[in-house]
Parts: structure tokens; C-alpha cells; sequence
């Protein structure tokens, strides 16, 4: 059964779309169906604003708890759903994260930040790699100038979010560290994700 909200953890994830223009070596959707108490993660069709939030009536949410915009898909590429979706949860008091690959702009021809500030508390962006070359090796995401446009919008993020980047431990300590003088040069906090979690 697909599972539009789930549990991962402790955390509270949502699950809105399978698109997603990047094709991630890494990406965990390649490797299982599910993840956490979801069985399956791939949705049969892309959930409307009530079907999402019926889907919460499984869980007992509570006040300054996160929920996170993160699922087998590029949250961002169901921007209209997530903004009515965040506007209902956020007057229950909770705190909201979306995980991106920070091409929201892109994806949808349009700066995506306006309607996302006072929704969203946090973003955390894939960063993957430390070069735009490496970048489209791991990555793949089937646009011309993708690492540039993903550090501008991270950039961007910095004025209205809490932002943090992220990578996957597939790359080399030297290209983590690589990583890491970007993140500091930018002023963003990096997480070092294992490739298991």
C-alpha cells in the first residue's frame, strides 16, 4: 500500500510526489519500495491537498514537532500541494523541513521562496558533491547548469530559512572536505549523511 505520510525514526515524513529531475546513483528509492512504516513509497497518482492531510489522521501531531517535506520525489515538484499542505499543518503548531535538491526555481519557472517564507522553518538541500562536474556524474539532473542554480537558491534560502546542505558518504573524504569549505565559505551548515540512513 502507498503511504502519502510516514514515520521514519522520530520524524513525521510526507510524501507528495515521485517526480524528480535528478536520477541520484545514490538515491535510496533505487534500492527498496519503503522506508520507515511505509511499505511503499511509490504513490499511483500525485495526492491532492485533502488526501494528504487524511492521511494525518494517523498520527497525533504535536505542537513544535517537525514534519518533513521528503519522500521519493523532489518535494518542490508539487510546490502547489506542499503550500496548502504547510498552511494547514503550520496553524497546528508544528515546525515544518523540506528536503530539496534545491532546484525548486527551476522545476517550476518560477522563484518558489516567496511563497514558502513564514510556511517553512527549515531547508535542507542536497549538496552531493563539490563541483558542478561531479556534481552531473552523481547526480544526473537532466538540466544544464543545475550545481550553480542549486548554490544560488541555497544562497537564497540562507536570507529566509534555517538552511543546512547535506551529502551522501559516497563520495571521498577529500571531496566531503571539499564540500565542507563550500559550506563554510557560504555560511550553511553541512550534515554528512550515511549512505544507509
Amino acid at each position: 500500500m502507498e503511504e502519502i505520510v510516514y514515520q521514519y525514526e522520530n520524524g513525521i515524513y510526507v510524501n507528495l510526489t515521485n517526480r524528480c529531475p535528478c536520477r541520484c546513483s545514490f538515491c535510496i528509492r533505487g534500492q527498496m519500495d519503503g522506508l520507515g512504516t511505509a511499505e511503499s513509497l511509490w504513490l499511483e497518482h500525485p495526492p491532492a491537498v485533502e488526501e494528504v492531510m487524511n492521511a494525518f489522521e494517523a498520527f497525533t501531531l504535536k505542537a513544535g514537532q517537525e514534519v518533513v517535506f521528503c519522500g521519493y520525489g523532489e518535494p518542490l515538484c508539487a510546490l502547489d500541494v506542499l503550500v496548502e499542505t504547510a498552511k494547514r499543518l503550520k496553524s497546528q503548531g508544528v515546525r515544518l523541513r523540506i528536503n530539496t535538491n534545491g532546484l525548486g526555481d527551476r522545476i517550476n519557472g518560477k522563484p518558489t521562496i516567496p511563497v514558502l517564507k513564514g510556511l517553512i522553518d527549515t531547508m535542507s538541500i542536497s549538496l552531493n558533491a563539490p563541483n558542478a562536474d561531479r556534481y552531473e556524474e552523481l547526480c544526473h539532473p537532466g538540466m544544464p547548469g543545475a550545481y550553480e542554480s542549486m548554490l544560488e537558491y541555497a544562497q537564497e534560502c540562507k536570507n529566509h530559512f534555517d538552511t543546512r546542505f547535506s551529502v551522501v558518504d559516497v563520495i571521498s573524504p577529500e571531496e566531503i572536505s571539499q564540500c565542507q569549505k563550500i559550506a563554510d565559505e557560504m555560511g550553511i551548515p553541512l550534515r554528512v549523511r550515511h549512505f544507509t540512513d
